[in-house]
C-alpha cells in the first residue's frame, strides 16, 4: 500500500480553494477589490488543471460582425485554433468561435446575483455561434462535435441566499 489517497488529494484542494475564497471575502472591504480577487482564485485553479490547449481568462467576448459581450470573469477559450484577437493592458478580447465556457465568479448569491451572472452571460449567449463554418471546421479537426457553450456561476460556500431558484 502506498499510502496515496486521491479522495485526500482532491478533498485538500476543495479545502485549499475554500480557504482562500474565505480570505479574499473576509480581508477586502472593497467589493471590487473582493470580486478580483475571488476571480483570480478560480482562474488560478482552472489555468493549473486545464490542459494547455485551453486558457482561462478573464475577457470581453466579439463575435465576427464587431458584437461585444460585456465583460465576463472567467472565459475558458481554446487557444490552440484560435488566437485572441486583442490583448492590452490586461484587457483581453476573445472570437466568439473559440469560446467553449463562461463563467461569473460571486463572493455570495442570491436572486439578485443570479440574475446579474445571467444577464453577464446573456451577453455572450447573443453573439455566441457555434454554428459558424469556421467553428465546426476547427472543432471536427480536434475530434469535438460543435456544441453549445457551456455557462455557469462559480461559487463555493455553504449557505446560499434565499430567494434562489
Amino acid at each position: 500500500m502506498s499510502g496515496w489517497s486521491l479522495p485526500k488529494l482532491l478533498a485538500g484542494l476543495h479545502h485549499e480553494i475554500e480557504r482562500r475564497l474565505s480570505t479574499a471575502r473576509q480581508s477586502f472591504a472593497h467589493p471590487g477589490t473582493k470580486g478580483s480577487a475571488s476571480e483570480h482564485v478560480w482562474l488560478e485553479l482552472l489555468q493549473t488543471y486545464l490542459p494547455e490547449r485551453y486558457q482561462a481568462q478573464t475577457a470581453f467576448v466579439v463575435d465576427s460582425k464587431g458584437s461585444f459581450s460585456d465583460q465576463i470573469d472567467i472565459v475558458i477559450f481554446d487557444r490552440q485554433y484560435s488566437p485572441f484577437i486583442f490583448k492590452y493592458e490586461g484587457q483581453l478580447i476573445i472570437p466568439a468561435e473559440s469560446v467553449y465556457a463562461v463563467f461569473e465568479a460571486k463572493q455570495a448569491i442570491d436572486a439578485t446575483q443570479v440574475q446579474y451572472a445571467q444577464a453577464k452571460v446573456a451577453s455572450v449567449r447573443r453573439i455566441f455561434s457555434y454554428q459558424s463554418s469556421d467553428t465546426a471546421c476547427r472543432r471536427s479537426l480536434s475530434s469535438e462535435a460543435a456544441t453549445p457553450l457551456d455557462r455557469g456561476l462559480a461559487h463555493i460556500r455553504e449557505r446560499v441566499e434565499s430567494g434562489v431558484r
